[in-house]
């Protein structure tokens, strides 16, 4: 299974924590918050990370390039053309990490659209936002994706109410609603699964081209949005708030999300 997650964010209202990093690359405990998200799913076996770039975009790539000697000890010989001696492994040898450039500007769902290709040979395919973090049990989420046999299965989640949510009866979503006007409580946590046989059908080649406005609300329609229902931990990472709660929960060791030994 591969993990698709959404990178190209400016992060805006978080630039008082960082003017030039791009959203996912903000730290949380010395670890890019794109580092936790991978790492639950990696807990779960899945190990394939396709990121799809945007704003500062190089960053990210730079992180990935010089990972092991960001997180290792080394020797340098200097004398021998720069060789290198790594003195330990990584935990995350076995990601395999394809970052692609998905445009400044370009919206939700066409950085989805523009990275199709590398999904070839999926019967289905995992997707988030590079922004939040959750104690999810992705086995049982994916699990949950295959059995209700729809196009596509969102994560609901429960926290405040300044996100856009969703409507759900029982096991389907049965409206979306971007706007924060509370009925439920329910919102879109990411952590989405979508068959990659019938997805694109909801999808055309626009920049302008928003996920949560276009794609997911017509599944809807078509009833072809299932939901997991989450009701553990999760939050996003939209504001210097968030970025000092989040650091200071895994600064105290008591960190939610960290599900990984």
């Amino acid at each position: 299974m591969i993990a698709v997650i959404l990178c190209g964010g400016q992060g805006t209202r978080i630039r008082d924590v960082s003017e030039s990093l791009p959203k996912p690359m903000v730290p949380i405990g010395g670890k890019p918050i794109l580092w936790h998200i991978m790492k639950t799913y990696s807990h779960y076996d899945v190990k394939e990370f396709i990121l799809c770039l945007g704003y500062n975009g190089w960053k990210i790539k730079e992180y990935f390039l010089n990972y092991r000697t960001i997180n290792n000890d080394f020797t340098v010989s200097v004398g021998e053309h720069g060789s290198v001696e790594f003195h330990d492994g990584v935990d995350e040898a076995e990601w395999k990490v394809t970052l692609t450039d998905t445009g400044d500007e370009a919206m939700t769902g066409a950085r989805l659209w523009k990275v199709r290709r590398y999904l070839e040979g999926e019967d289905n395919f995992c997707l988030t936002y590079g922004d939040g973090v959750a104690d999810i049990d992705i086995g049982k989420l994916i699990e949950s994706h295959k059995a209700q046999g729809k196009v596509g299965t969102i994560t609901a989640v429960r926290p405040s109410g300044r996100f856009g949510e969703m409507i759900l009866d029982g096991s389907m979503v049965t409206r979306f609603n971007e706007k924060p006007q509370s009925e439920e409580g329910w919102i879109n946590g990411g952590f989405m699964v979508f068959d990659n046989k019938r997805v694109w059908d909801y999808f055309w080649p626009s920049d302008e081209l928003i996920l949560e406005r276009e794609p997911l609300p017509s599944m809807v329609k078509d009833k072809e949005l299932a939901v997991f229902q989450h009701r553990g931990f999760w939050t996003g990472m939209d504001t210097p708030r968030e970025y000092h709660i989040l650091n200071q929960m895994w600064k105290e060791g008591k960190a939610p999300w960290k599900i990984w030994g």
